[in-house]
């Protein structure tokens, strides 16, 4: 079976799911994906197709780097110093070598003028097994649907119910949810290159703020004959009070141009509350939680400067369990149309 192409973290259409038989033959392009979107801003029978694609497994936009031995010589590195030492960092690192984790899911979306009604709420559930560091498994059910994502440290996946399992693009990295307070050396180590820019009030909470950036070379990846990626930054807001992590913040910049077209822009935005800090086996993991994402579209032709569609998903956690009795290598193979 020839491999298949990566597919964009984005909304999917329905519509291309008719025929299964021509999924292999398709190229998951930002061409494409634009088509895609745009049709699902304006269908509401698509919500919950649309609420899992873009916020049910989405992934860090860095990987994880080698580890290298830790310095406080950078306001940054000492921050994190003290975010790993609140939430136990060292207990992990010195003995767990894997985790599961489930909890429940609330996923809501909204349009123009920011109307939510009954009807769009959908109640779900998720498990995620994990083994340390870049080996992972996620399943999360909604509504009757089902969806995964997957890595065994060489290919990131995904597969729905609609498009099957495709390769993820950009590599592999880690699961944005294991960011949101759920895996503190997976937070430390993504923040390790980070940058301090200074302090923000968030809620009641004085925070540091560390800033990373994605580099020129890995957006070109991202990158195709229609759409550049721009830009992509992601915030870590820490507690100077707690040193906890308490917001994750990401945004991403494209560039859509089609021959013969205006050039359009999307910026899709993630905001995560992060809260309920428990201590789990003397490790402070993160209970509950709040994302709001915001996709923005702009460019010349729109009847509308901006069109702006909202989502949001409101998770709990139920149950972490680190050093999962008979979690393997085996656990992580990726489906077999991506290997």
């Amino acid at each position: 079976m020839a491999p298949l192409a990566p597919l964009s973290e984005e909304p999917i259409n329905e519509d291309d799911l008719k025929s299964k038989k021509n999924l292999s033959k398709r190229t998951h392009s930002f061409r494409a994906w634009i088509t895609n979107h745009l049709h699902l801003l304006s269908h509401d029978k698509s919500d919950l197709r649309m609420l899992l694609s873009v916020i049910g497994c989405p992934l860090s936009p860095v990987p994880l780097l080698p580890s290298s031995p830790r310095n406080v010589a950078s306001t940054a590195q000492y921050i994190l110093e003290q975010f790993r030492a609140t939430t136990g960092c060292a207990k992990i690192e010195g003995g767990v070598k894997s985790m599961y984790a489930s909890g429940r899911v609330t996923l809501t979306k909204w349009g123009p003028g920011n109307k939510t009604t009954s009807e769009r709420r959908h109640a779900g559930c998720f498990v995620m097994w994990q083994l340390m560091p870049e080996m992972w498994l996620i399943e999360l059910a909604v509504s009757g649907h089902k969806i995964m994502a997957g890595s065994n440290g060489h290919v990131a996946w995904r597969r729905t119910p609609w498009l099957g399992a495709h390769a993820a693009r950009g590599g592999v990295r880690p699961l944005r949810r294991a960011l949101q307070g759920l895996d503190p050396v997976t937070i430390s180590a993504v923040f390790s290159p980070a940058e301090h820019i200074g302090e923000k009030f968030i809620g009641e909470e004085d925070c540091f703020v560390l800033k990373l950036e994605v580099d020129n070379s890995t957006l070109s990846n991202w990158s195709d004959s229609t759409a550049e990626v721009i830009k992509h930054n992601m915030f870590g807001f820490f507690s100077q009070r707690s040193g906890l992590l308490v917001r994750l913040d990401d945004c991403q910049l494209t560039r859509i141009q089609t021959p013969g077209a205006e050039a359009m822009y999307w910026e899709t935005s993630i905001s995560s509350s992060i809260e309920d800090y428990r201590t789990v086996d003397g490790v402070a993991i993160s209970h509950s939680g709040r994302s709001v994402v915001s996709l923005v579209r702009f460019g010349f032709g729109l009847k509308s400067n901006r069109v702006l569609t909202q989502m949001e998903e409101v998770w709990s956690i139920d149950d972490v369990v680190f050093n999962v009795p008979g979690l393997s290598f085996d656990s992580f193979i990726p489906p077999e149309e991506v290997r």
